[in-house]
């Protein structure tokens, strides 16, 4: 259903500057590549402050750039945004996204002249497109071993590492007209759960706390133009409501202590740790009253998104959240919009380094000293399905290894088999006379990857173990990551391309 949306006022006593001003601070997601729909028109029309595009959005690159073409002849000021980080999270893959690995690798490498190459190969395909935020880098330490969202996202656990390697990321960002976003303030390496899934808690006292906010800090210093907040409640700091909800996280904290005075955006707000527990137009009228200034809803369907924006303005008219408030957080967006809503023309961005990924995804692997390369492997790639939110998908080790291995076969599991021992079997009689690769990930956290890969190696002690996840104790290899560059670099040191170049150096 479409709503109409008057053009001038929506309810009594409500400006119409005010009610652009409330647009603003809205970030929409919607469906479709060939058209924007009719809702989201209006809404754009009315002052929406930006879209985020997803792979449901994307087909090609002459069509992602006619639908941002689109979108701004609407409103030239608007943002058009995405998710992109690199490595196996993204949503451009189907319009030539630089393969480039995520930031762990580069962490490891730790050569932050290749992170800034990344960086602005990402940047330049982003602004070929008319997209120009993008909601990266994570600047989140990766310390809890058992966390399961932020893991290979993250740069490091080292606060000073991850620092310097958000000012590369931010620094080459910027230089493309790109406005780059540090993400989940003030940090979700510390917790256990999952955000998108439910609510999320980082238990730590105050003082080891510290590390990560150090990290969000550097982004500061850099010249970060926005931050997303976690959807992360802790106690140490607010022990009520989550960061995203938090005026002691966002006003006291980041504003008044870090001084940060760019754009705070939230994180999604149908993620389950909003949603299932304040609901998304609750979680919007809290959001921008604590501090935000701009809220996400990326759901598709914009009747979420009409709610969220009806919330705000009802919450303006009943004086719920300060007029003061939306007018602070909308100055922050037009400012915004005038450094970044304009791409560049096409054919006019400069060229990119498309060796950068491959070079830092090599450089990365990591493995013991005199391990023979092996040819005509049967490999077992064992990997969690792809994260709706932010995977496009369709990675695997087999596909890589055949490409500099004709020869090499192989399986792909993806989830808990329904009968493991045959499984097993199956796998032992189709790799029978050949060498072995058991390649898992985060196998610490999926236990039936654990049991698999156990019960491969009882039987076959000589196969080749790898992880293309963070590194266990036995690993042979590690990627450090599953983007497209990881596993072919993986592949690559598994093979005989691996005389070429040794893993690691």
């Amino acid at each position: 259903m479409i709503h109409p949306l008057p053009a001038a006022f929506d309810g009594p006593g409500l400006p119409v500057d005010l009610d652009e001003a409330a647009h603003r601070c809205l970030v929409a997601g919607f469906d479709g590549t060939a058209s924007v729909p009719a809702t989201l028109k209006r809404l754009v029309d009315r002052g929406l402050g930006g879209v985020i595009l997803f792979t449901r959005n994307v087909r090609d690159a002459e069509q992602v750039r006619r639908l941002t073409d689109e979108l701004r002849a609407i409103r030239p000021d608007l943002i058009v945004g995405i998710d992109n980080e690199g490595g196996g999270i993204g949503h451009l893959v189907g319009a030539g996204a630089p393969d480039v690995p995520g930031n762990f690798a580069l962490g490891v490498v730790d050569d932050t002249d290749l992170t800034a190459r990344c960086a602005d190969a990402l940047a330049g395909h982003l602004a070929g497109l008319g997209i120009t935020a993008s909601y990266a880098p994570v600047a989140d330490l990766q310390h809890h071993p058992d966390n399961p969202i932020v893991r290979t996202r993250s740069f490091g656990a080292d606060p000073e590492l991850v620092g310097r390697h958000l000012r590369a990321w931010i620094t080459a960002t910027e230089a493309r007209g790109v406005a780059s976003c540090a993400k989940h303030f003030p940090g979700h390496g510390g917790t256990v759960t999952d955000s998108h899934h439910d609510t999320a808690v980082d238990p730590r006292p105050y003082d080891e706390l510290l590390p990560d906010l150090e990290a969000f800090r550097a982004a500061v210093a850099a010249g970060v133009p926005m931050l997303m907040s976690a959807h992360v409640v802790f106690p140490a700091l607010d022990p009520n409501r989550p960061a995203t909800l938090s005026r002691r996280i966002l006003r006291d904290l980041l504003r008044d202590e870090i001084g940060f005075d760019g754009v705070l955006v939230s994180d999604a707000l149908e993620m389950k740790a909003i949603a299932d527990r304040y609901g998304e137009a609750a979680g919007a009228r809290i959001a921008l009253a604590a501090g935000a200034d701009q809220v996400i809803v990326a759901v598709p369907d914009l009747e979420t998104t009409l709610a969220c924006r009806d919330a705000v303005l009802g919450a303006l008219r009943n004086g719920a959240l300060p007029d003061e408030r939306v007018w602070e957080a909308a100055g922050r967006v037009r400012r915004l919009a005038e450094r970044y809503a304009t791409p560049a023309a096409p054919g006019t961005v400069a060229a990119w380094d498309s060796e950068a990924g491959a070079e830092a995804a090599r450089r990365a692997v990591r493995g013991r000293s005199g391990r023979p390369p092996v040819s005509g492997a049967h490999v077992v790639d064992l990997f969690p399905p792809p994260h709706p939110a932010l995977n496009w998908g369709g990675e695997d080790l087999l596909t890589e290894l055949r490409a500099v291995d004709p020869t090499a076969s192989g399986t792909a599991v993806t989830g808990e088999p329904a009968d493991p021992a045959a499984l097993v079997t199956g796998i032992l009689r189709w790799a029978e006379g050949s060498p072995l690769i058991v390649a898992t990930n985060d196998a610490g956290l999926h236990p039936w990857q654990a049991r698999l890969r156990d019960s491969l190696l009882a039987r076959r002690p000589d196969a080749v173990r790898v992880s293309t996840g963070l590194p266990e104790d036995g690993d042979d290899l590690c990627s450090y990551g599953r983007g497209r560059a990881n596993l072919r670099a993986l592949a690559e040191a598994l093979t005989e391309a691996a005389a070429e170049a040794p893993a690691g150096e």
